[in-house]
């Protein structure tokens, strides 16, 4: 069961970033704009955060197998048809298969549903850590990956080695993954789906999305940027009344109520916009032209093995944030690798002068990262009941892919000012401090987080004894 899904996990997060570095090559053997290669990103991540909360809902409700595997078709359809139009230089095509790859965010919650309802309690915190680890790490080892991959085979091969991944994972889904993995019902009220709630929070995710991520082309004081924005809040705030009457809510207000929740999806939030503002900043930083007077003017595939790192550094954080989970809380694990990013993008935005300190400075993101999200998946199993599971996680990785939005956007906007001005080094240094200071304000939400039980049931900093101690006490006071 855990290796179909980490496997799952894992090709998702890698599809999502691996066009990232790859962009400028996209650009140029499409014959497209920066702003509309930039939509291989934007469409992919419209996708995943209108389907990832509806995704978790019907996992919860119908069986978070089948969904799953939905998801997984989805992802290698639409890597097929991007891999078909690429090579024809069909750039409608291509965005198309990435819109469609992006219905597979849906499987993060899913997996972590499952993960709750399959794996024993001993083994659940560990499970989870490392589901949640694989939203980091596989994102981390696409940067580095896709760079020389697709400088050595063109742009297309990025699509066809996300197909040939996922149809392992669909392998390992269908024969480790248990049949039944959720009972098949409807709702309380007879229905399955809440459609009102979930066609408005589609539109207000896109609306919201394609403000973020367009406003610093279309300029953030422009009609259209103000009127999208606009209207994904009025969009949200019918949202949010439709759902505090609906029966079977696509997304529970519940979810989200109570200083824990709150605080929770919160800090998941402000610590996905300091990452993904990092990893764009770093490639673009290495990739300037010497001549500009700062930078290093690497290669695609230079600036993937700059990341390498990186990418390894968060594969081999999961388990360490799995033993300090088990040992002191997921908040503990998440407030170190808050504290450890927040100190290293200072660092980074005081010296940056060298590849040797961006190599440096990547390994210990991908520690600081690695913790950071290996807890995230604790943190929410912790916070609600086992039925809610798929829809809590939902819209914890809603969070993330919003955060990631804001954060690549608030980087590109601090280091420009606007689409027409070229980067600066300056600009350089005010976005990886400003990156640390969103980081610091993520280790301030941690510490006002709630300490919870760990899955197995055991408060982290009490042994079974001293709980058994505790309860003869109790009930010995209660005595007449």
């Amino acid at each position: 069961m855990v290796l179909g899904s980490l496997l799952a996990a894992f090709v998702v997060a890698f599809t999502q970033g691996a066009v990232i570095p790859a962009l400028p090559l996209f650009r140029r053997q499409l014959g497209v704009s920066a702003s509309s290669a930039a939509w291989l990103v934007t469409a992919f991540m419209l996708a995943s955060a209108v389907v990832t909360p509806i995704a978790g809902r019907l996992g919860d409700l119908l069986g978070h197998r089948p969904v799953l595997l939905a998801c997984l078709g989805f992802l290698a359809a639409g890597g097929a048809l991007a891999a078909a139009a690429d090579h024809a230089g069909w750039f409608g095509g291509v965005l198309a298969g990435r819109a469609l790859q992006g219905v597979s965010g849906g499987v993060f919650p899913l997996t972590f549903g499952l993960a709750r309802r399959w794996t024993p309690p001993e083994r659940l915190h560990g499970v989870i850590a490392a589901l949640s680890a694989m939203f980091g790490v596989g994102g981390a080892l696409a940067m580095a990956v896709a760079g020389p991959l697709a400088g050595a085979l063109g742009t297309a091969a990025l699509s066809l080695l996300s197909v040939l991944i996922t149809f392992l994972a669909l392998a390992g889904v269908l024969t480790r993954l248990p049949r039944g993995a959720a009972p098949a019902r409807t709702g309380r009220h007879g229905t399955v789906l809440d459609l009102p709630g979930t066609l408005l929070l589609a539109a207000a995710l896109v609306a919201l999305l394609l403000g973020v991520t367009q406003g610093r082309t279309w300029g953030w004081g422009s009609a259209a940027t103000l009127a999208t924005l606009t209207g994904a809040l009025v969009l949200g705030a019918g949202f949010a009344a439709v759902e505090s009457r609906s029966p079977e809510p696509v997304v529970d207000p519940r979810l989200l109520r109570g200083r824990g929740p709150a605080l929770m999806h919160l800090a998941t939030f402000v610590i996905s916009v300091a990452m993904f503002a990092a990893v764009t900043l770093i490639p673009q930083y290495a990739q300037t032209p010497v001549h500009a007077g700062y930078g290093f003017g690497t290669s695609a595939t230079e600036t993937g093995l700059l990341l390498a790192p990186m990418a390894v550094a968060m594969v081999a954080a999961a388990p360490l944030s799995t033993r300090l989970a088990a040992r002191a809380g997921s908040r503990a694990a998440f407030r170190a690798g808050a504290a450890l990013a927040a100190t290293t993008l200072a660092a980074l935005g005081a010296a940056h002068g060298a590849l040797w300190q961006f190599a440096l400075a990547g390994t210990a993101l991908g520690v600081a990262y690695g913790f950071a999200f290996a807890s995230l998946g604790g943190l929410v199993v912790n916070a609600v009941r086992p039925d809610r599971t798929g829809a809590a996680t939902g819209v914890n990785t809603l969070l993330r892919t919003l955060g990631g939005a804001v954060g690549a956007q608030l980087a590109a906007v601090i280091i420009t000012g606007s689409a027409a001005a070229p980067p600066t080094e300056a600009g350089y240094t005010m976005a990886f401090l400003a990156s640390a200071a969103v980081a610091a304000v993520a280790l301030a939400l941690s510490t006002a987080l709630p300490r919870k039980r760990t899955p197995g049931g055991r408060h982290p900093t009490r042994s079974p004894s001293r709980l058994c101690a505790a309860r003869r006490t109790r009930r010995d006071s209660a005595r007449p």
